[in-house]
């Protein structure tokens, strides 16, 4: 698990804009600053949500001051055992709802999931499209190094959906255990083509490129996120409704995550 620094004064601009933003918030997602001073919150959140938790979490620690939100980024399927395993987290972000469900299928929700974003797959490239990739279907050409994401993750699992869709048996040099491990191969230049979410493409900028293709949509990924564990802490639960705030879904869709 990977905590980041605390930040300092340069926040409180931002600071402002979440408190102006979460103004709204009423009922159980009322926005309290301050309500656990000193608290720290333990996120686990699937890799393809990385870039925009991370700035989730840095205006969320602006508003609240003294709270740190500490986050672990992984594939869905790990962090999910790591929770029934006892790990210690607070808020569980899952990239499907299958895996969230088998956390609250074993009692590790301390409330009920929320859906706060979708997403689906892109067909990627790396930068000046080295392999002359043009579809779905070199994903199953033999002379081209391709990069998946493994079946029991969500990626995954999602890929298959959209190749089963299409009538294509790919042929994967290398499956991945999370999608940022398939858009590191690419980034690097070590496959040729790869299956990543839309998001992802953004998060890499011209690192990467995207080859439009018909039928990757054929499979939308629910995003839910859950209080878990020992959370039954009030901070926890407003991190949930400042992700599911207007200014949350913000910076979900400027990563190009798409709506409940």
């Amino acid at each position: 698990m990977t905590r980041r620094p605390r930040r300092g004064a340069g926040a409180a601009a931002a600071s402002a804009v979440a408190l102006i933003a979460l103004s709204g918030c009423s009922g159980s997602d009322a926005f309290t600053p301050g309500d656990e001073p000193g608290a720290t919150i333990t996120v686990f959140a699937a890799a393809s949500l990385t870039e925009s938790f991370e700035q989730l979490a840095a205006e969320f620690e602006a508003a609240h001051p003294g709270v740190e939100v500490a986050l672990s980024f992984g594939g869905s399927a790990t962090l999910a055992s790591q929770i029934l395993e006892g790990a210690p987290a607070d808020v569980f972000a899952a990239a499907d709802e299958a895996t969230m469900q088998r956390v609250a299928d074993a009692d590790a929700t301390a409330g009920e999931p929320q859906v706060f974003a979708t997403n689906v797959l892109a067909l990627a490239v790396p930068a000046g499209n080295p392999g002359g990739v043009t579809g779905l279907a070199d994903l199953a050409d033999d002379d081209l190094a391709i990069a998946l994401c493994a079946p029991e993750v969500p990626c995954g699992a999602a890929a298959a959906t959209v190749l089963d869709a299409a009538g294509i048996t790919a042929a994967p040099d290398t499956l991945e255990q999370d999608v940022k491990a398939v858009l590191t191969r690419l980034v690097l230049g070590e496959a040729d083509a790869g299956l990543v979410y839309r998001t992802d493409v953004v998060a890499a900028g011209d690192a990467v490129e995207q080859v439009e293709a018909e039928g990757t949509d054929a499979a939308v990924n629910a995003y839910p996120i859950a209080p878990v564990g020992r959370a039954e802490s009030a901070t926890a639960r407003e991190f949930i409704a400042f992700v599911r705030s207007d200014a949350g879904q913000g910076v979900l869709a400027d990563a190009g995550f798409g709506a409940p």
